[in-house]
């Protein structure tokens, strides 16, 4: 069941880079039309977003379709790190469109260029802007939903579009009416910053996704999670690790049982962890549980009533944290 809905996510996820890709170059174009008709450096700063765009949105495409194959022999954990791959790529397209619009901006600041048809450029990035805030919206809604950063890099990327576009429309508007030309390269400018600072944010998440850096946020809610919905055979649970691949998580974790449970009763308490885990964060999910049986020590923590093998009386019940569960040893009493 849960590798039907992988390939499904997968499947969608793709459907979606496609329309990306597709209505990235229809923008483009029109930004372009926009540009030559008004002659508009701040035109020409969304317009050179939008080529980044483009190029973003292929390289997501074919990132999103090497996710989607299934696991082989030479990539057991299938290939859902290709998008962290596609993000960074991304990134750096971002980066590099910032750079050069702050270095278009400044120079036509200082060699200003004469501007024409402000109003039709005007009406033509309005169109654009609408259209990109939609599919933005889209991508991040989809993305969010089956896992994926690829799709949450663009959606984040056209909304980001959006936003300079909006600014850019309000510099035209108020070049139209005050006939201040220089405010072109100044709105230009300011927006090639912004889009800088996008490109970094986007780049450091995927750098940060390829080196397996720990969420914090997911490894705090699974806490929780485990925490409000833990059985009496849980005696403690230790050695946890998340990584995430593409939509899907992979979760390794050191669960102690008491030791005169048999391999049946034992996977059958694995089972059920793997079922709350699930059923919180979805199907996408690969786990492996080492069970571990109890020892002595743990009889001072463990809340499991009527113990014919309990050698120690309880003292206390450990919570779980976050300090707590990733360390690599059973919990014990000091």
């Amino acid at each position: 069941m849960s590798g039907v809905v992988i390939e499904n996510k997968a499947k969608q996820n793709l459907r979606v880079q496609q329309g990306v890709a597709i209505i990235s170059v229809v923008l483009l174009l029109v930004k372009l039309i926009a540009y030559y008709l008004t002659n508009s450096v701040a035109i020409l700063t969304d317009a050179l977003e939008s080529i980044v765009n483009v190029a973003a949105g292929f390289v997501g495409l074919y990132s999103l379709y090497i996710a989607s194959l299934p696991a082989d022999q030479d990539h057991p954990y299938g290939h859902g790190k290709a998008e962290f791959i596609s993000a960074a790529i991304e990134g750096t397209l971002i980066v590099t469109a910032g750079a050069l619009i702050i270095y278009k901006a400044i120079k036509s600041l200082l060699y200003p260029e004469v501007l024409s048809r402000v109003d039709t450029g005007i009406g033509l990035i309005a169109l654009t802007a609408v259209l990109n805030f939609i599919t933005g919206q889209y991508c991040i809604r989809v993305g969010t939903r089956n896992q994926s950063l690829a799709l949450i890099a663009s959606g984040r990327h056209l909304q980001t579009d959006t936003l300079s576009t909006i600014g850019i429309m309000a510099g035209l508007v108020l070049i139209y009416f005050t006939q201040w030309e220089w405010l072109d390269s100044a709105v230009a400018f300011l927006f090639g910053v912004l889009i800088l600072y996008t490109g970094y944010t986007i780049l450091m998440k995927s750098v940060a996704g390829i080196m397996d850096k720990a969420d914090l946020l997911l490894l705090n809610r699974m806490v929780g999670v485990l925490n409000s919905n833990r059985r009496a055979n849980w005696v403690d649970l230790h050695n946890l690790r998340i990584i995430k691949y593409g939509s899907i998580l992979h979760l390794d974790c050191h669960l102690t049982l008491p030791w005169y449970l048999n391999v049946h009763e034992a996977h059958l308490e694995i089972d059920q962890l793997a079922s709350l885990v699930r059923a919180e964060f979805g199907e996408s999910l690969e786990l492996f549980v080492h069970s571990d049986g109890c020892l002595p020590f743990s009889c001072q923590v463990c809340t499991k009533e009527s113990c014919q093998a309990r050698q120690q009386s309880f003292e206390k019940k450990i919570e779980w944290t976050l300090d707590n569960i990733i360390a690599d040893q059973k919990h014990k009493l000091v």
